[in-house]
């Protein structure tokens, strides 16, 4: 069942202005990690949007003490860390913005990116307040953006990693699927929407993880981790859209930082 057109016309505004991407067991430190200097760059799915306790500091990147890079940095104690990963980050602001601490001595890159570029934020929009038409038209047009233009954006991210930290492994992780499908919910978007937000999602991480390989990079699969957390699963790790929070809206819980990024992460690392 759609919003009321009363609802979706009072909370466009919010949602156009709130959601961005703002994007486990316990692991033991060996000596390799433990001597990392350690830089965790990125859009929200790395600085821990959705997951609480933000660092009062970081002000409107809003970095939570429950995002992986925080917690992978708590359990392998590294020689140095440093978190400049902000919510709304698109590729530019990574390489603007974001590569301050990255330098020759820096052992360790963790970042994700792309879905702002990919204008993840209006498609939700659409989606959430639009019909299904418009809602399969805005994603099949995000999907081209993914394909045509978004290569060239990563390209020139990665390499400027490279470029500022030549010996560093860098860790790019993907992004869950939002939706399980035939799941639990009896309201929102239809399955059709559901079904191309989903696509869109395996579209993204295919391009990147192209892309990474290209750099010689480390490529970390989060949807698999994701399988039957998603939302309209019984044990969603992923926030549905929240009208009180919207900027929360579709992105990882703490559960979802701890369950899914961090295991991925640790893995690659």
């Amino acid at each position: 069942m759609r919003l009321s057109r009363i609802t979706a016309y009072a909370s466009s505004l919010l949602l156009a202005a709130g959601l961005t991407l703002a994007g486990a067991g316990a692991v033991h430190a060996d000596s390799s990690t433990a001597a990392a200097n350690y830089v965790a760059l990125g859009d929200s799915y790395s600085s821990g949007v959705g997951a609480g306790d933000y660092d009062s500091g970081s002000g409107d990147c809003k970095r939570s003490n429950n995002a992986y890079p925080v917690l992978w940095a708590a359990a392998n104690a590294p020689s140095s860390f440093d978190f400049t990963a902000c919510s709304g980050a698109v590729t530019s602001d990574v390489v603007n913005n974001q590569l301050g601490p990255v330098n020759s001595a820096t052992s360790l890159v963790s970042l994700s990116i792309g879905g702002n570029d990919a204008g993840f934020a209006d498609v939700m929009m659409t989606c959430v307040l639009q019909s299904e038409a418009n809602c399969v038209a805005r994603v099949e047009e995000a999907k081209s953006f993914v394909t045509g233009t978004l290569p060239g954006r990563l390209d020139s991210t990665y390499s400027a990693i490279s470029d500022k930290a030549p010996d560093a492994q860098v860790v790019v992780l993907g992004y869950p699927r939002f939706y399980q499908l035939e799941g639990s919910c009896v309201a929102g978007l239809t399955e059709g929407e559901r079904a191309a937000i989903n696509s869109a999602a395996d579209l993204l991480n295919e391009t990147t993880q192209k892309s990474v390989a290209d750099h010689g990079f480390a490529f970390a699969d989060v949807a698999g981790k994701f399988t039957g957390h998603e939302i309209c699963s019984a044990d969603a790790w992923l926030h549905s859209v929240n009208w009180t929070n919207i900027g929360e809206s579709y992105h990882p819980t703490a559960a979802g930082q701890s369950g899914g990024y961090l295991p991925a992460f640790t893995s690659a690392a």
